[in-house]
C-alpha cells in the first residue's frame, strides 16, 4: 500500500475591511497559487471575504450580499476547481446572522460551518455582529441566495458542526477562538478520526502573543495527534489593529512550514506535504488516546467525492520539519508597527507623516519605526514587490522611474519631523532631534513657538485682567500646569497645521497623518496632557510600556542603525515645561512619584492581572515584602489607586 501522501495550503492574506473587489482578488489568486503548488485543499483566514474589521457593516444587508456576489464568481471560474476551498465570510440562517466557513468544490457549495465560539473580549466583540452556533443542532439544510443558484443551480447546501468524509481521509474546521477556549472542538474532532484540523483566523498581533499561539497548535497536534492547519490574515484591514500572519502547518508535534509574521505582501501562500498515515500511526500507538477515541461522541459527516492524497506521486518528497521562527520582541516593535502604519498610509490617500519630534523616547520611538518602515519598503522593492512599488510612486508622486533604493531618501519623501522649541526648552533635546531625524533621512524642522505661547498668554491676560504665573515665580499649583499645558498643546495645534501644509512648502501635494506619541503606561497613569502629542490620528505606540520602549531604543540604536537612539535612552525623561532658569529639574518620575518600572508594574496588574484597589495593594505588598514595609507601599501611588 503507497503512503498517504497529501499537499495541502494555507493562504495569508492582507485583505481591506469592505473592499469586497480588492479581497476577491486577493482570495482568488492566492487558491490559483495553491492549486500551481500542487495543494489539494487550500484553507484561508477568517472573514477574508468582506475583510475581519467591518464592524457595524455586519449589521448591514448589503454586506452579506457582497460576499455571495464574490462567492458566486469563485464558483463560476473554472480556474479554481479542482481543489478544496476553505474560507471565511457571514452568513445568514433563518435571518441569524453567523462568522461561518464555507467549503466549496467544483463549483459547488459542500458545507456552511458557523462559528461555535465567538471571541468577545479584550479587542474583540464578535457577540455585537453574530451568534455562535449550537453544536447540539447538527446539520440543517441552507438555502442558497439566487446569486449561487443562476450560477450553479445548487438550492441548498448543509450547515452545521461538522466533518468533511473524503474519499481518504475526514478534515474539519476549528475557527480561529476555539482553539483557544479549554474544550477546543479540536479534541472531539480528532477523537472521532478527523485528520485534518484547519483554523481559519483573525488574529491579531501582541508583544510576545506568537508564542502562545504556537503553543496551543503543538498541544493539540502532540496530545492528538493531527495535521492541524492555521492561517491568519496579516496586516492593517481598516482598525486599530495589526494582524500577524504566521499561518502554519503542523504534524503531530513537529511545525512543517510557516509564512512570515510581518511583510509587505498582499498574498502568501505556504504549503506542506504530509504523510496522513503518520496520523494514524500517532493514535494506534497511544492506548490510552485509542480508549477515549472509542467512547467519544460521533461527530456528523459530509461526504466529498474528492481524493486529497496524490496517488500519482511515487516517490514524493514530505516537507521536513522546521523550528517555529519567533521574533525578538525588539523586532517585534520595529515591524509591527510599521506594517500597521504602511498599511494604513497606502489605503487612506494621504502622502505620509508628520512627526512633532521632542527629542524624547517616546517621539524618537516613533520616528524609529517610520524609519524602519522605509527600510522595509526597500528591501520589499529589492526583493520584487510590485504591489509596494506601486504604492511608493503613489503615494510619492515619484513617477513610473522613481525606484526608491535608500531608505533614507524615501523617508525624506515621506516623514516629515519638527522640533518646537520654547524657552524652557534645552539645546540637548533640540540636538538629539536634529541629529535622529539626520540618521533617519526625514525632513526635519525646527522652531521657536513662544510667540504662539506669548499670544494666548496675552490674550487670556485681556480677557480677565489676571497674568498667571509659574511656580518657579510664585504662581498656583493650578497657573502652573495652564501654563505647561498651553505649550504642550500648542504644538500639537500647530503640528496639525504643519501636516496639511508641510507637502506644499516642499513642492508637493496632499496633506500628512499626524502621529502621536503616547506610551500605555502614561496613559494609565494619566500623566499626559490631553490633546498634545498623546493626541494625533495614529499612535503606534499606544500599546507599548515605557520598558519596552527604553528597551527597543537600546535595540534600535545599532539594529536599525540609529546610534542617537543611545544618546535618546540615557537621558532622563522630562517634559521641559517649566523655566530653566528657576534651576527646577521638571523629570517625569518625580512628577509621577513612581519609575517607570513602576508604572510597567501598575500596567502589568491593571491589564493582565485585573488588579483592583485592594488586589492591587496586596500584590504590591507580597511583590516588595524584602525592600518596602506595609505602610510604605499604601503610601506610594501604586499603593493608593
Amino acid at each position: 500500500r503507497k503512503m498517504r501522501i497529501a499537499t495541502l495550503a494555507v493562504a495569508t492574506l492582507n485583505q481591506w475591511a469592505m473592499d469586497f473587489e480588492g479581497n476577491l482578488k486577493r482570495t482568488k489568486e492566492s487558491i490559483r497559487v495553491a492549486k500551481k503548488k500542487g495543494a489539494h485543499y487550500r484553507l484561508g483566514p477568517e472573514l477574508e471575504i468582506p475583510g475581519y474589521s467591518c464592524e457595524d457593516h455586519f449589521l448591514e444587508q448589503d454586506t452579506f450580499q457582497h460576499c455571495w456576489e464574490c462567492l458566486a464568481d469563485i464558483l463560476a471560474d473554472n480556474e479554481l476547481h479542482g481543489i478544496l476551498i476553505d474560507l471565511g465570510m457571514p452568513v445568514l440562517h433563518n435571518t441569524v446572522r453567523y462568522n461561518a466557513r464555507i467549503f466549496v468544490l467544483d463549483g459547488q457549495v459542500v458545507l456552511v460551518r458557523p462559528k461555535m465560539v465567538l471571541a468577545d473580549d479584550g479587542n474583540y466583540r464578535e457577540n455585537r455582529f453574530f451568534v455562535g452556533w449550537e453544536r447540539s443542532r447538527g446539520l440543517e439544510e441552507y438555502v442558497l441566495p439566487s446569486v449561487v443558484r443562476a450560477v450553479n443551480g445548487q438550492k441548498k447546501c448543509p450547515i452545521g458542526f461538522a466533518a468533511l468524509q473524503l474519499n481518504d481521509t475526514v478534515l474539519a474546521s476549528e475557527v480561529c477562538e476555539e482553539l483557544f477556549v479549554s474544550n477546543s472542538p479540536s479534541i472531539e474532532l480528532c477523537l472521532d478520526g478527523v485528520e485534518i484540523i484547519a483554523n481559519g483566523s483573525g488574529s491579531h498581533h501582541a508583544l510576545r502573543k506568537l508564542n502562545s499561539r504556537i503553543d496551543l497548535i503543538r498541544g493539540i497536534s502532540s496530545k492528538c495527534g493531527a495535521v492541524y492547519m492555521y492561517a491568519n490574515h496579516r496586516g492593517c484591514d481598516g482598525n486599530r489593529l495589526y494582524f500577524d500572519g504566521c499561518s502554519m502547518i503542523a504534524l503531530n508535534d513537529r511545525f512543517l512550514t510557516q509564512s512570515k509574521q510581518f511583510g509587505m505582501t498582499d498574498v502568501e501562500v505556504a504549503v506542506a506535504t504530509v504523510n496522513l498515515d503518520e496520523v494514524r500511526s500517532f493514535r494506534t500507538f497511544t492506548t490510552s488516546l485509542n480508549m477515549a477515541a472509542a467512547k467519544s461522541k460521533r461527530i456528523p459527516r459530509v461526504e466529498v467525492d474528492l481524493n486529497i492524497v496524490d496517488e500519482t506521486v511515487h516517490h514524493p518528497e514530505l516537507t521536513k520539519p522546521i523550528q517555529p521562527f519567533l521574533h525578538d520582541p525588539m523586532e517585534e516593535i520595529a515591524r509591527g508597527p510599521a506594517c500597521w502604519l504602511w498599511d494604513y498610509l497606502r489605503r487612506c490617500g494621504m502622502r505620509g507623516f508628520f512627526i512633532p519630534l521632542s527629542g524624547g523616547a517616546d517621539s524618537s520611538s516613533v520616528t524609529a519605526i517610520v524609519g524602519s518602515m522605509c527600510q522595509m519598503i526597500v528591501k520589499e522593492v529589492e526583493n520584487g514587490n510590485e504591489q509596494v512599488l506601486a504604492d511608493v510612486r503613489r503615494i510619492t508622486r515619484g513617477g513610473e522611474d522613481y525606484v526608491p533604493t535608500d531608505a533614507r531618501e524615501l523617508c525624506k519623501r515621506i516623514l516629515f519631523t519638527c522640533y518646537m522649541g520654547t524657552k524652557n526648552s534645552s539645546v540637548d533635546t533640540r540636538d538629539r532631534a536634529i541629529q535622529l531625524a539626520k540618521e533617519v533621512g526625514c525632513t526635519h524642522y525646527s522652531v521657536n513657538i513662544d510667540k504662539m505661547v506669548a499670544a494666548v498668554e496675552e490674550t487670556f491676560a485681556d480677557m480677565t485682567g489676571m497674568k498667571p504665573k509659574f511656580s518657579a515665580h510664585g504662581g498656583s499649583f493650578g497657573e502652573n500646569i495652564a501654563l505647561q499645558n498651553i505649550q504642550a498643546r500648542l504644538r500639537m495645534v500647530f503640528s496639525y497645521m504643519q501636516a496639511q501644509l508641510l507637502p506644499w512648502v516642499e513642492g508637493g501635494v496632499g496633506s500628512l497623518l499626524v502621529l502621536s506619541s503616547g506610551n500605555v503606561d502614561e496613559a494609565l497613569r494619566g500623566y499626559l496632557t490631553k490633546y498634545d502629542c498623546s493626541s494625533g490620528d495614529l499612535n503606534p505606540i499606544g500599546a507599548i510600556s515605557k520598558v519596552d520602549l527604553k528597551a527597543f531604543l537600546h535595540w534600535g540604536a545599532t539594529n536599525l542603525g540609529y546610534p542617537s537612539l543611545a544618546d535618546v535612552l540615557r537621558a532622563p525623561p522630562t517634559a521641559e515645561l517649566v523655566p530653566i532658569e528657576s534651576g527646577e529639574v521638571q523629570l517625569d518620575e518625580v512628577e509621577m512619584g513612581m519609575t517607570y518600572e513602576e508604572l510597567g508594574i501598575f500596567g502589568r496588574l491593571r491589564k493582565l492581572h485585573r488588579c483592583g484597589p485592594v488586589s492591587m495593594f496586596r500584590s504590591l505588598v507580597e511583590e516588595w515584602k524584602h525592600t518596602m514595609s506595609v505602610e510604605k507601599v499604601g503610601k506610594c501611588p501604586l499603593g493608593r489607586f
